[in-house]
């Protein structure tokens, strides 16, 4: 585990207050995301069958919580990483059309996780999903739809600050676009987390394009992606590829970059295929959803996961994810907050 308190650190609001902010937090931002994007709200699922390829594999390491179901002879369902494959057979059975999607709250347990400050055990974050054209899959597209998502967070910074006058906005008016050949680049020495820190603290927003595929800069990722999801392999300009990407903020709190949602185009046929033979995962097209996509009975689509959690945390000015969400820590951690005056839910 690895915890850090800032110098004289103080909660700005106290418990009660906090319970109450995020709940005007939460209601404020799903409100105006689903505004912004024209999103309906649908129920998604907490876990699936396992062997379908439905369930994401993040960045192709984490274990996902399994179990077996008795009625149906202890065939085995795990629990949800993230639903950005599920949302896009969603949008097929719905009917919805490009320009329109959905959100879903989703919960998840990452039994892997290293626990720090921003890291715990249990996920709660809005995926959303929107059906899009062909024609739309351009970096071009991306940009919008990440300002759009940018100017839900600095309406949702404004009323609770309005709320909470202690709290003083810390948005930039603007989001930067880096891409991650370009942040190798400039700080070629660093790790990605540095890199991003660097961006972060310089410009207090940015969107790191391109995660999931080798550098050309420095020969390895910038962090890991799974290939059947996020299309980070498309040529887009010059010598770059990716047409996905993180929102990062500055956290003056933690003073570090605060990755909070992972999002971009989703893989056509073309992207997917490509994907999986980089990765050697070619066996994947046989499941079932590969065979929906690669059949064309899938919709193209946009989407991404948006912490529910770490934006309560950024907009509260919390130093640690257990200030804002219930989750089990090790006792360390207990009595470390404890002794520093930081409430643990």
């Amino acid at each position: 585990m690895k915890l850090y308190i800032p110098e004289g650190y103080k909660p700005l609001i106290d418990a009660r207050q906090t319970e109450t902010a995020i709940k005007r937090v939460k209601d404020f931002f799903q409100l105006n995301l689903a505004a912004e994007l024209r999103l309906s709200r649908v129920t998604a699922p907490l876990f699936v069958m396992t062997g379908t390829g439905i369930n994401d594999d993040l960045n192709g390491t984490e274990r996902s919580v399994k179990f077996p179901i008795k009625e149906l002879g202890d065939a085995k369902a795990e629990v949800v990483h993230s639903l950005a494959k599920w949302k896009r057979l969603t949008l097929g059975r719905l009917g919805i059309q490009p320009g329109y999607g959905l959100y879903t709250d989703m919960n998840a347990i990452r039994a892997d996780e290293e626990l720090t400050n921003i890291h715990s055990l249990y996920v709660d974050q809005w995926d959303w999903e929107q059906t899009m054209t062909a024609e739309d899959r351009t970096l071009d597209f991306l940009k919008k739809t990440v300002r759009g998502i940018f100017q839900v967070l600095r309406r949702t910074e404004f009323f609770i600050c309005e709320q909470y006058p202690q709290l003083l906005p810390q948005l930039p008016e603007e989001i930067t676009f880096i891409h991650a050949e370009d942040l190798a680049r400039e700080f070629p020495t660093l790790s990605a987390k540095e890199r991003e820190s660097e961006a972060a603290k310089k410009y207090g927003a940015i969107f790191v394009i391109g995660i999931g595929g080798e550098l050309e800069a420095i020969g390895e990722k910038h962090d890991g992606r799974a290939p059947d999801y996020d299309d980070w392999s498309t040529p887009t300009e010059g010598e770059y590829k990716g047409l996905n990407g993180d929102i990062i903020l500055w956290n003056p709190v933690l003073e570090s970059a605060f990755e909070i949602s992972s999002m971009g185009i989703r893989v056509d046929k073309a992207a997917l295929l490509r994907q999986l033979a980089v990765c050697g995962d070619e066996a994947r097209q046989e499941l079932y959803f590969h065979q929906k996509l690669l059949k064309d009975q899938i919709p193209l689509s946009i989407g991404g996961g948006i912490g529910q959690s770490r934006l309560c945390m950024y907009f509260l000015q919390k130093t640690h994810i257990a200030e804002v969400q219930a989750s089990i820590w090790p006792d360390e951690l207990y009595e470390k907050c404890e002794e520093a005056g930081v409430p643990v839910m």
